[in-house]
């Protein structure tokens, strides 16, 4: 009877781990929610799949080779898509995704591709930091870098 209890409480954990644990597929769609809200300048997509208190920076080089990081606010970010003139198109055209997962913790990494109004503007790569919530995943930690140079064009 004993081996009986200890079967079901290993099967029923396992369950319940096999229906919490994130796939790369829905890493990947967090993504593209967030990005979808982005082109399509849809704020409240975007945050349906932010944490509340994302932390959003930017690691670049100034004219003279100097290396910054700069801080953002998730704020401004979905103040500036709700604000975006209708002449202007946004396209942040994803190369790639790499993602890493580990129980509640995942990261995805999107090399892209920025085009304003049509017209290349400059290149890098997306770092996001993704964990599970009770509200499900979110992005907590978005780093971003950017170049003009190097980037195939």
């Amino acid at each position: 009877m004993k081996f009986v209890v200890l079967l079901l409480c290993v099967f029923s954990v396992s369950l319940t781990f096999a229906q919490t644990a994130l796939t790369e597929a829905e890493a990947k769609e967090v993504i593209d929610v967030f990005f979808e809200g982005f082109h399509k300048g849809d704020t409240l997509k975007m945050r349906s799949v932010m944490a509340e208190d994302m932390v959003m920076q930017t690691a670049s080089s100034d004219a003279e080779g100097n290396h910054k990081i700069s801080n953002g606010k998730a704020s401004d970010l979905l103040l500036a898509i709700a604000n975006r003139p209708e002449t202007q198109q946004w396209d942040e055209r994803l190369l790639d995704y790499k993602v890493q997962i580990d129980g509640n913790l995942a990261h995805v990494w999107t090399p892209y591709e920025f085009w304003f109004n049509g017209q290349f503007s400059h290149c890098g790569a997306n770092a996001f930091t993704l964990a599970r919530t009770n509200a499900g995943w979110k992005i907590l930690h978005l780093i971003d870098s950017r170049r003009k140079t190097d980037c195939g064009h």
